[in-house]
């Protein structure tokens, strides 16, 4: 196989999702007999202790014959989802307002930054970039 022919196989057509730390690349490539197939690669950026960085990367092969049962299914997923959540995104993550629900438990009054403090010391080391 020529350079040419993987060249022009990697530039049929290609879109960029760009979301957060991640990045989804949808690329249409040919088959040796010409036909053509998807690939979906979601690609996650993570930054070392060091502060160098590396991804890691999944990629998903959907030949034609699969089109339609995976749309379909897509769209089966997509709209339970949203039936069942909305399309409200409710996480800590992304909500700068989300609020947690707390333990039945009544609390004593804390100032805030004495709590603040409090809450931050029970959690691990573990980082959001590391999930």
């Amino acid at each position: 196989m020529s350079d040419q022919y993987t060249m022009e196989q990697e530039e049929i057509f290609s879109k960029v999702m760009r979301a957060g730390r991640r990045t989804y690349f949808f690329d249409v490539r040919s088959t040796k007999a010409g036909d053509f197939y998807l690939t979906i690669t979601e690609s996650k950026k993570f930054t070392n202790d060091d502060g160098s960085y590396h991804y890691k990367k999944h990629k998903i092969y959907l030949y034609k014959e699969d089109f339609n049962e995976f749309k379909d299914t897509l769209d089966e997923m997509i709209n339970y989802v949203i039936d069942e959540k909305g399309e409200e995104v409710i996480s800590e993550r992304h909500q700068k307002d989300y609020k947690k629900e707390t333990d039945d438990l009544p609390q004593a009054a804390e100032p805030a930054q004495e709590k603040d403090a409090t809450a931050t010391s029970n959690f691990t080391d573990i980082e959001f970039d590391d999930i």
